[in-house]
C-alpha cells in the first residue's frame, strides 16, 4: 500500500489501539477473534493460554481498530508470569482504549479490582470500556447484575458492554462504542492485514493450541514450542515440511503428552496439522518432537531461547 492510500482516508476517520485487559480465561482471545473476523489468538479451557501480545485488525469505512490480545494480568508464580505481567503492564500505556473484562458467570472480585488498580497506576489518562464477556452462559437477571457490579466498580461515566463472542451478539455494537473512544487519524495498516504476527509465531501457536486439549492443572503451563524451520519438500512440490519443537518441564509430562500408544502425540500432530493447512493454503507434513527443558518457565537463559 502505498503512502497515499494510507493518508487517504474520510473527514473524521478514526485509528487507534484497544487492548483487552483482564484475568486469566475472560474470553479475551476469543472475543479478538470474533472482532477481527477471523481465528488469529489460540483459544483453550486453562487460563494463562496467551503468552504474547496478538495484534488483530478491524477495518471499516470509518475506522481501523488494532486490536490488542494480551496475556491475563495475575499474580505470578514463576519468572515467565513475572515477564508476562510487564508485557501487558507495557501494552497499557502504548493504546488509546482499554477494554476491561469480566465474565457473566464469574462474581467480581479482588483479582478483578488488583486488576484495576494496576492499569490505573501505569495508565491513568487511557479512558476504560467495561465488557462482560460470555453474555450466553447465563440468564438475562444475571448479567443485568454483572452490568451493574462492573460498572460500579469502574465508577464516572465508563460504558458497559454485554458481548458474546462465539454467537457474536453484541460485537457489532462493542466495535462501535470502542471506535468513538478513538483519535481522529490515518491508517496504521494495509486493507487486507490482519495480524502482524509471523506464520513461524502462528504456527507455534497452533501447535500449543492442539497440545492443551484435554490437559489438566499444571501441565499446561509447562509446554511451550519452537518452530526450527520450514522448508519446501523437495520430492513434494505444493507441500512444506514444518519442523517444531514442543517443550515440557519434566519426564513424567512427555509421558502425559505422549499418551498411551502415542495416540495423545497422534491427536496433536493431526489437529495442528490440519489448522496449519488452513492457515498455510497448502499440504503440511509436521515433525513434532517432544522434549524436556527442565523447569523453562523460572530459567532466564531458557525463557529467552523461547522469546520471552
Amino acid at each position: 500500500m502505498s503512502l497515499d492510500s494510507y493518508l487517504d482516508v474520510p473527514e473524521g476517520f478514526r485509528s487507534g489501539f484497544v487492548s483487552f485487559v483482564g484475568r486469566p480465561n475472560t474470553g479475551k482471545s476469543t472475543l479478538t477473534n470474533a472482532l477481527v473476523g477471523q481465528k488469529i489468538a489460540i483459544t483453550a479451557d486453562q487460563p494463562e493460554t496467551t503468552r504474547h501480545a496478538i495484534r488483530g485488525l478491524i477495518h471499516r469505512e470509518d475506522a481501523q481498530v488494532v486490536v490488542v490480545d494480551t496475556p491475563g494480568l495475575h499474580r505470578p508464580r514463576t519468572l515467565l508470569g513475572e515477564r508476562l505481567n510487564e508485557l501487558v503492564k507495557d501494552n497499557y500505556s502504548d493504546v488509546d482504549v482499554i477494554g476491561f473484562t469480566v465474565p457473566a458467570d464469574e462474581k467480581i472480585g479482588p483479582g478483578d479490582r488488583w486488576i484495576l488498580d494496576n492499569i490505573r497506576n501505569v495508565a491513568p489518562n487511557v479512558p476504560i470500556i467495561g465488557i462482560v464477556t460470555k453474555l450466553d452462559k447465563v440468564g438475562k437477571d444475571t448479567v443485568g447484575k454483572q452490568l451493574m457490579a462492573l460498572h460500579d466498580m469502574l465508577g464516572g461515566d465508563s460504558e458497559v458492554v454485554p458481548v458474546s463472542a462465539t454467537k457474536r451478539t453484541q460485537i457489532d455494537v462493542l466495535t462501535d462504542v470502542i471506535v468513538q473512544h478513538l483519535p481522529e487519524g490515518h491508517k496504521f495498516y494495509p486493507d487486507d492485514h490482519l495480524t502482524d504476527d509471523d506464520n513461524f509465531t502462528r504456527i507455534s501457536e497452533l501447535i500449543r493450541e492442539a497440545a492443551l486439549s484435554g490437559l489438566r492443572d499444571e501441565l499446561p503451563h509447562s509446554v511451550a514450542v519452537e518452530i526450527d524451520e520450514i522448508l519446501p519438500d523437495e520430492d513434494r512440490p505444493g507441500v512444506s515440511n514444518v519442523h517444531a519443537v514442543l517443550y515440557v518441564e519434566r519426564p513424567g509430562q512427555k509421558k502425559i503428552i505422549e499418551g498411551k500408544d502415542g495416540r495423545r502425540y497422534g491427536r496433536i500432530v493431526h489437529n495442528a496439522r490440519k489448522q496449519i493447512i488452513e492457515l498455510l493454503g497448502h499440504n503440511v507434513f509436521l515433525d513434532l518432537r517432544i522434549k524436556v527443558l527442565k523447569n523453562w518457565q523460572s530459567d532466564p537463559k531458557s525463557l529467552g531461547r523461547l522469546g520471552f
